[in-house]
């Protein structure tokens, strides 16, 4: 029971997480793209939150590593609270104007790096209490994140349709709560035994990860590949389906169907890799799934077609995109000794997360000079061009080579 009970623990705190997380995504935007009616602005707004996510991400590993990664996602979700249930509030005053919802969505970025980067860092971990394969447990978590999406989108979209965007953060506020009772009472204190026994810095911690990072050849082809997907990814997802569908004459029930078909059948196949991951031809399977994911995702909002064609190829997008992540995470994990993880998870997480920033800039600077045809082209070329990456690049050819992960 305690082995299921620390699994169970964790896909529901990632499920509440990651739900309100997405429900975030999609209100945020669509406050600011409705209230002033920039696509710029929509996307320096994402800005704002995304860099103090990735730098807080990338320099929370160390304190991760030395303090145990169950106390920094308990503190950083309950100050999320605070945070995240400030929008609303504010609204219901009718203070709530962009200057005062910039800081916030700053300070949101600032705790949700660690916060996440903390869950991550105990998969290896619960993998092992559980006794069951990492690629199991990557699998299932995958299946979980896009659960947690679908449900998420789905919900956005009819939340925010029903009381507003703001309003509808109330609920985010509710999920981070939630999941910090569920970190502090289902899930162990997991303290990993430090690598060497004298005491050192946080520099120094700090800079050991960032070696063993950067010697790590498959590690740096990965980040330099997902860095550029998720760019692309974060200017159609904060930007150009918002604009699509405000252009279509749909509102954010639509927009928030968009996301959760996606993620629906996300889940689905992330579910396949969960029950079979162990036997898959893992660079096969990674770089198919990725051609399958990028391109025809942004081509089928370009062409006039029916908004069922649109559903069908999200979907065959999204059923081929709940591969990757569990590939990515068990590659991932198995490389890296247990001393380091979370210095080096959250230096690699931050570094592939290091361009979302800018992805809503670039899709907001994209439309604005170029209309939203051109950008939809631009952006899905790019994106075929850095999915051509794992058969370019020796190193990934180093996937299918498992590792047993070092103590």
């Amino acid at each position: 029971m305690r082995r299921r009970g620390a699994f169970l623990a964790l896909a529901v705190a990632e499920t509440l997480s990651i739900s309100g997380t997405r429900l975030s995504t999609i209100a945020i935007p669509w406050l600011v793209l409705t209230t002033t009616g920039d696509p710029v602005l929509t996307g320096s707004v994402a800005l704002l939150e995304m860099l103090p996510y990735v730098i807080a991400k990338a320099l929370g590993g160390p304190l991760i590593d030395r303090i145990g990664p169950k106390p920094i996602a308990i503190i950083c979700d309950i100050a999320s609270v605070i945070i995240v249930g400030l929008i609303p509030l504010l609204h219901l005053l009718g203070v709530l104007t962009m200057p005062v919802l910039l800081p916030i969505v700053f300070m949101m970025g600032v705790l949700r790096g660690p916060s996440d980067a903390a869950k991550q860092s105990m998969v290896p971990d619960v993998a092992e209490i559980s006794a069951v394969p990492l690629e199991r447990v990557t699998g299932v978590v995958g299946v979980i994140e896009r659960l947690a999406s679908t449900v998420g989108a789905a919900g956005a979209g009819a939340l925010i349709a029903l009381i507003g965007p703001s309003q509808a953060l109330a609920v985010n506020a509710v999920t981070f709560a939630l999941a910090a009772v569920v970190v502090g009472l289902g899930l162990p204190a997991i303290r990993r035994p430090a690598k060497v026994a004298a005491p050192t810095s946080y520099a120094r911690d700090l800079g050991e990860g960032w070696t063993f990072l950067r010697r790590d050849a498959v590690l740096v082809s990965i980040v330099i590949m997902v860095a550029t997907t998720n760019l692309l990814d974060q200017a159609y997802a904060a930007v150009l389906i918002p604009v699509w569908t405000q252009a279509s004459g749909h509102g954010p029930e639509l927009l928030g169907g968009l996301f959760a078909v996606f993620s629906a059948f996300s889940m689905l196949g992330a579910g396949i890799a969960a029950s079979i991951g162990e036997r898959l031809p893992r660079l096969t399977v990674y770089t198919v799934a990725f051609l399958l994911t990028g391109f025809p995702r942004f081509m089928v909002f370009i062409v006039d077609v029916p908004l069922v064609a649109v559903f069908a190829m999200l979907a065959v997008a999204g059923f081929s995109s709940g591969f990757i992540n569990p590939i990515l995470a068990t590659v991932t994990f198995e490389r890296i000794p247990k001393p380091l993880i979370g210095r080096v998870t959250s230096l690699y997480s931050a570094l592939c997360w290091a361009l979302i920033p800018f992805g809503g800039l670039v899709g907001g600077a994209l439309v604005s000079g170029f209309g939203l045809p051109a950008a939809l082209l631009a952006t899905g070329l790019a994106y075929l061009v850095a999915t051509l990456f794992p058969l370019a690049l020796k190193s990934f050819r180093a996937f299918d080579r498992r590792i047993a992960i070092t103590g």
